[in-house]
């Protein structure tokens, strides 16, 4: 008999698509190293939205956000307002949505 059949089954976890999932407040980013130096600047530009984009499509998914037509700019921003971080531009928000849409 195969190991795999041996493993029980996990419980079946809350689902939180009816309710939001609190932040853990104060937002805390992870240690940040230095980007490798000699990149045109324009590539740093596109990969700190890149990382910022991500950090909001987290945090919306962990809030009950779940599809790119709830993400409006709004939310997009009230949620960046919420875990600390700048607002995001309209180019950044459009690549939030982007993230969530391409990750189903």
């Amino acid at each position: 008999m195969p190991a795999a059949a041996l493993k029980p089954k996990p419980l079946p976890t809350q689902s939180t698509a009816q309710r939001s999932v609190l932040f853990d407040s104060p937002y805390e980013p992870v240690a940040k190293r230095p980007l490798p130096a000699g990149r045109p600047r324009e590539w740093y530009v596109a990969h700190n939205r890149r990382l910022k984009a991500m950090r909001l499509a987290i945090a919306l998914l962990d809030s009950g956000v779940h599809l790119p037509g709830e993400a409006r700019d709004e939310t997009i921003r009230g949620t960046a307002e919420r875990i600390g971080m700048r607002p995001p531009s309209d180019t950044t928000c459009h690549m939030v949505r982007a993230l969530m849409r391409y990750s189903r």
